[in-house]
């Protein structure tokens, strides 16, 4: 197979440029070549998809399957699939389940009504440029093109920062503050399986828009925080503790403690996506003890979490040493 991924350097594009190398594919990544690197005998193409004739580089070339990772204006988009139409076999699209109306309902599907957009915008807050970018790139390559609306992704090369503030703070070991319940459902998909999912319904032709996520409950809070225990070795003591504690303290979920969303949360349900039509299409889930012991022999290979597309790291993700300790003071 032939691959072209668009982007390839970040968190999901490298990893999908990762599994295609793995499969011996013939891989070439297009980019502005300004941030992160690429595995050897992948073939980089230079340019910057905003700028006048910034696609020229794709001129002739021929390929299977592309893998597109853009989140800014739906018209660059639009005008990478135009460039590409007569190029490329299939079109995987990553987009969001942030482009539903109401992106923090309970249960919702593909066919759940999402934020209107246009696909030929220059700018947009994200649910926009990701509405605007699927409709984009459905309207130039119809059933050739699948849009992969992923929900919380974790693993080895997270620009986010969840999972490793997780494996920090626990490495630090002593009182943690564990937010409750222990047998809180977590919803996510380990980007290597989403990468691996992605390149195999491409090379197959699936068309269609799909919640690319596990399913509903693949593990929860107490699994997860007891894998970052195991993998560290830190002598870490979980201090479970209520979430009307927690939430009284003015400590925020999902931003002062990652990943977690307590149950009447009004964002709960990013976490409680309807899955039925990605597991069929064949999307499995890796056990969470394995994307978080590979995050952590990741993060200690690396030191800190990579900038994002050459973004500053979200200064916002995880709870200040003080805060924490004086609501287990409490």
């Amino acid at each position: 197979m032939r691959l072209l991924v668009l982007g390839g350097t970040g968190f999901v594009g490298g990893a999908t440029v990762t599994e295609a190398v793995r499969r011996g594919w013939s891989v070439t990544v297009f980019n502005r070549g300004l941030h992160g690197s690429v595995p050897p005998g992948v073939h980089r193409l230079r340019g910057d998809r905003t700028a006048p004739d910034g696609l020229a580089a794709l001129a002739g070339g021929e390929w299977d399957l592309v893998v597109d990772t853009w989140d800014g204006a739906p018209r660059a988009a639009r005008d990478a699939a135009r460039v590409l139409v007569d190029a490329v076999g299939h079109y995987v699209y990553v987009s969001s389940g942030s482009v539903y109306t109401d992106p923090a309902a309970p249960g919702l599907s593909e066919d759940s009504p999402v934020v209107d957009a246009d696909p030929g915008a220059v700018d947009g807050d994200y649910p926009q440029l990701k509405s605007g970018a699927e409709r984009a790139v459905r309207e130039v390559f119809g059933d050739r093109a699948l849009v992969a609306r992923a929900g919380l992704i974790l693993g080895p090369g997270e620009d986010i920062g969840r999972l490793p503030w997780w494996l920090r703070r626990v490495e630090r070991g002593g009182d943690v503050l564990a937010p409750g319940p222990v047998d809180l459902p977590v919803q996510y998909v380990d980007v290597r399986d989403l990468a691996g999912w992605m390149l195999d319904a491409g090379a197959r032709r699936l068309g269609g828009t799909f919640n690319a996520t596990g399913r509903p409950g693949q593990t929860t809070m107490g699994e997860l925080l007891d894998a970052c225990v195991a993998a560290t070795g830190a002598d870490a003591r979980l201090r479970w503790t209520d979430p009307a504690t927690i939430l009284a303290a003015g400590v925020l979920a999902w931003n002062d403690l990652p990943i977690w969303l307590p149950t009447g949360h009004p964002y709960r349900g990013l976490l409680e996506r309807d899955v039925t039509r990605a597991l069929a299409a064949g999307l499995t889930c890796r056990p969470v003890t394995e994307t978080v012991d590979d995050t952590w022999r990741w993060l200690r290979e690396v030191g800190t979490v990579p900038s994002r597309a050459g973004r500053p790291l979200h200064s916002s993700i995880g709870l200040d040493p003080a805060r924490e300790a004086a609501v287990l003071a409490g």
